[in-house]
């Protein structure tokens, strides 16, 4: 786990930028609420709003992601105030509670900004339970919140906006939509609103047997376990390692946090190395992520007065209700499989493959327009949420060997395509390669190849390779051989993915 942390590859160390500005963001957000002279609670919930928005808020472009972020509000303040007068009714509190959470999933239908806008709203829902606010002090919370999304903005859209200057392939990409075909039960976004709700309603009646005060941990586990997830496999997965880092994080708190008891300076030290840890590590592992969550919010009890040893056992307890509780609903309510999810996924990653092909070619060509460097892109993240999806079939305690070896196969694999298609686009980077009508052929090639796999059907005729051969190029020459790699990967691929999921897979 910790190799993976430190190893993880960073292009353009673009998770390192992310945490060190986070950093930034949420303490900036923080000074400014101090200065201004708000109450410890609010400063704490324009804390959470800044570190909320930094890190939700993943819009295509950097104009996108202002609009998002200053719409925030407009989603948050509604929810805080109906958190904040239900607070003391609990079934109307717990009714309220479970329609955001069917809400905030089903908003995941529109894309990046409502899932940006379902989180938002979700989690302030969940901090108003965390700090008991009162109704005479929504005008406080209002002002810390807007102050701290102002100063989280600032710095991310101002001061230190690196989207603006790095090359377009190396920009922070944007969450890929699950897909999101059929209506009804059959729309993903649906049968998660529904699941997500269902787990949240066990882990909030289990919470409140293990505790009047702190069940919202348990409601809190089964909502975050959903996120970015889309099958039963993946979500399961989710909740193991959210468990094990909620573990790690609660031994780190023992031996950190309680210590302290709550001492302000190296208490917001703790906060602001934890805020750098989530961002740097959410990307590749969901369990560091979890030690440093579990430890932050250690921390903040500390800063509150309500830190002890069992609070800390309590917060486990609850975390392995949530976890159930997600474990039961995908299992048990409208599952839906690790091979439905997967096979989309992996075929919008092929599609991507003869997307990026197809521009490399046109560069090639001469068209001054066509660039495939956004498609290289693209095909990182598909290739991201493939392995994602994958994640339930290769973790080391599944006892599907077929399978394992199987998805392990589709992985490789495509990752050398990804490989071969990065050398192709740069080949037609190189503004000295010309045209060669065997790029044209190849391509087609590349094309047939990927309708195959998506859709099976009859072979289509393509051109020769050697149909009219221009001038050997050297450039071409490595574009040539890159897309004869990619045939090979491709062809390869026919097995894995056209035989029975359970069989015994031929080495390959």
């Amino acid at each position: 786990m910790l190799k993976r942390m430190f190893v993880a590859p960073d292009p353009g160390r673009l998770r390192l930028r992310s945490a060190a500005r986070a950093v930034l963001g949420v303490g900036l957000a923080v000074t400014v609420s101090g200065l201004a002279g708000h109450s410890l609670v609010a400063t704490i919930a324009g804390g959470l709003a800044a570190l909320l928005a930094l890190f939700t808020v993943t819009d295509a472009t950097v104009r996108s992601q202002a609009v998002t972020t200053a719409l925030l509000p407009v989603v948050g303040f509604p929810v805080l105030a109906l958190a904040t007068v239900l607070h003391d009714v609990p079934l109307a509190r717990d009714a309220a509670f479970l329609l955001v959470v069917c809400a905030g999933v089903y908003a995941r239908r529109w894309g990046t900004r409502g899932h940006a806008f379902g989180v938002f709203a979700f989690m302030t829902f969940f901090v108003a339970q965390f700090l008991h606010p009162v109704p005479s002090q929504l005008p406080e919370l209002y002002a810390a919140v807007a102050l701290a999304l102002g100063a989280a903005s600032a710095v991310r859209f101002g001061a230190w906006c690196y989207e603006r200057r790095v090359p377009p392939p190396l920009v922070p990409a944007p969450a890929v939509p699950a897909p999101q075909g059929g209506r009804g039960l059959a729309r993903a976004t649906t049968r998660q609103a529904i699941q997500a709700t269902a787990a949240c309603a066990f882990a909030l009646g289990v919470g409140q047997f293990l505790s009047e005060d702190r069940w919202y941990w348990a409601v809190g586990t089964a909502w975050w376990i959903f996120v970015n997830t889309a099958s039963r496999g993946e979500t399961l997965v989710r909740g193991f390692r959210r468990v094990l880092g909620t573990v790690v994080g609660i031994a780190a708190g023992l031996l950190v946090a309680v210590p302290l008891h709550g001492d302000k300076a190296p208490t917001v030290a703790v906060v602001a190395v934890c805020v750098f840890v989530i961002f740097y590590t959410a990307a590749v592992s969901y369990t560091w992520m979890m030690l440093a969550v579990t430890l932050m919010a250690g921390a903040l009890y500390g800063l509150l007065g309500v830190l002890d040893h069992s609070l800390l056992a309590l917060r486990l307890a609850e975390t392995g209700v949530g976890a159930l509780g997600a474990a039961l609903a995908v299992l048990l309510v409208l599952p839906v499989t690790t091979h439905a999810t997967t096979d989309a996924w992996i075929q919008r990653a092929l599609r991507s493959v003869h997307a990026c092909t197809a521009e490399a070619a046109a560069r090639l060509g001469g068209s001054p327009d066509a660039d495939p460097a956004p498609r290289v892109a693209e095909l990182e993240m598909l290739l991201g949420r493939v392995r994602l999806s994958l994640a339930p079939l290769v973790h080391p305690l599944s006892p599907l060997k077929a399978r394992k070896a199987r998805a392990r196969q589709v992985i490789e694999l495509l990752d050398d395509c990804a490989q071969q298609v990065k050398g192709l686009a740069d080949v037609a980077a190189d503004p000295d390669a010309s045209h060669d009508v065997r790029l044209t052929a190849a391509c087609q090639r590349v094309e047939a190849a990927v309708e195959g796999l998506v859709a099976p059907a009859p072979a289509r005729s393509s051109v020769p390779a050697t149909a009219a051969a221009g001038p050997h190029h050297p450039g071409v020459e490595r574009a040539l051989a890159h897309l004869h790699e990619l045939e090979a990967a491709l062809a390869e691929l026919a097995a894995p993915l056209g035989s029975n999921p359970r069989a015994p897979l031929a080495p390959f």
